[in-house]
């Protein structure tokens, strides 16, 4: 004979042999006093789907003077509780899988795990119960139609529910984006700001074949060699190491070698303020001013974010390039030797700011693009500190690096 239940606040507590039946055996509930156990709602639910329990009593003046089934007992619990189908949905997906699951909130088990506030359960390793199993998922549950914030996502495990109550999981982490691409750019580069891109005319040959910066300027039968068009971005990286400087014109550093000292009697003052134009356009600090400048007028505030990231990347050895193809930031490459033997990009990068939202459906279609391009999906998270890098130095502990991706627990 199967017992029933007694719904008390937001638990529902079931006597006789509960515990051994329900909790000791099967991981459901917690213990009370002798063998008695309280359930949460989506618990109970379950068990009364499965036929377990014969019924709860409602109380609390919620109409029903006997124990209710299934069918009741959802609808009082999805009127109490925001949320509670979709909860359920997914609590018993992961129990039908194989999982031990626990509300990841006192005074159940599971509730000191190290999660954050948002999860719902905590599902354990797979056979192990709530008193000996370590958390294996820490899941959060999310609507279709409800919004992600970036803040504080990493460590969980994504359960959306869509509209016809499928449900897909990612997985959250910390992502590792390192690589092993090891290539120091000539000492003195010199560019030409030309539109929203930075042109040397005569580049080495290494900074695009070793070092994986811009694009040839090709062509068939082209009669001019050695132009490589760099990004914004990778000249403004470059001009902050302190080995890009820039010039205005042809003929000379904003014009010094075009001026003719015998023009007229105010050609003294245009060569000295030439000079001084040419003075401060070596300067890769005043390269650095230029260029941001020039970025932050295509792009706005965006640029810095997007120059933060691309810089630490470079930092960590591995080689960004645009991601535009792919609708990202950037792609990424761990390890570039040369050109001519690329291996395949490794990332498609994000940046974001912190307090972003993601909406379920954009979330999904990121994690299924990267992963029809066999990419990892990253998601750089860049705060205020990260930005605010005039000189073009960043710091890379501003930047929190989030990998999100399918799991199929």
């Amino acid at each position: 004979m199967h017992p029933t239940g007694e719904l008390r606040g937001e638990s529902v507590r079931v006597g006789g042999d509960a515990r051994q039946r329900f909790h000791d055996s099967r991981g459901y509930g917690r213990p009370l006093d002798g063998n008695a156990i309280a359930l949460s709602r989506v618990e109970t639910a379950h068990l009364l789907f499965r036929g377990d329990l014969a019924g709860v009593t409602l109380g609390d003046g919620a109409g029903a003077a006997g124990p209710v089934g299934f069918r009741r007992f959802v609808a009082d619990s999805t009127a109490a509780v925001d949320g509670f189908f979709t909860r359920y949905l997914v609590y018993a997906d992961l129990r039908d899988r194989g999982f031990y699951l626990s509300p990841a909130r006192e005074p159940w088990p599971g509730g000191r795990a190290d999660v954050p506030d948002a999860v719902d359960f905590v599902a354990y390793e797979r056979g192990s119960t709530p008193r000996a199993g370590a958390v294996e998922h820490p899941v959060r549950v999310v609507g279709e139609r409800e919004s992600i914030p970036v803040d504080g996502l990493s460590g969980q495990t994504l359960a959306v529910v869509d509209e016809e109550s499928d449900i897909t999981y990612f997985a959250a982490e910390t992502a590792d984006v390192t690589g092993a691409t090891r290539y120091d750019p000539p000492s003195t580069l010199t560019g030409e700001v030309v539109g929203d891109r930075v042109v040397l005319w005569d580049a080495p040959d290494a900074l695009y074949e070793r070092g994986f910066y811009g694009q040839p300027l090709t062509g068939r039968a082209a009669a001019v060699e050695g132009v490589l068009q760099l990004s914004l971005l990778e000249a403004a990286s470059l001009a902050a190491d302190g080995v890009l400087q820039l010039t205005d014109a042809p003929g000379g550093v904003n014009g010094v070698d075009g001026v003719d000292a015998a023009d007229d009697v105010s050609g003294a003052d245009d060569v000295e303020a030439a000079a001084t134009d040419a003075s401060r356009a070596a300067d890769p600090a005043a390269a650095v001013a230029t260029i941001l400048d020039r970025g932050r007028a295509v792009e706005g505030d965006r640029f810095d974010r997007r120059l933060a990231v691309y810089r630490a990347l470079r930092a960590r050895q591995t080689v960004p390039k645009t991601g535009f193809k792919f609708g990202a930031d950037f792609r990424t490459y761990r390890d570039v030797d040369t050109v001519d033997d690329l291996p395949h990009s490794a990332h498609l990068v994000r940046v974001v700011q912190p307090g972003h939202r993601f909406t379920p459906r954009e979330l999904s279609l990121d994690v299924r693009l990267a992963g029809g391009v066999r990419k990892e999906l990253v998601f750089a998270v860049v705060d205020e500190a990260g930005v605010r890098q005039r000189g073009g130095s960043t710091v890379d502990d501003a930047i929190r690096w989030l990998s999100v991706g399918r799991l199929t627990p």
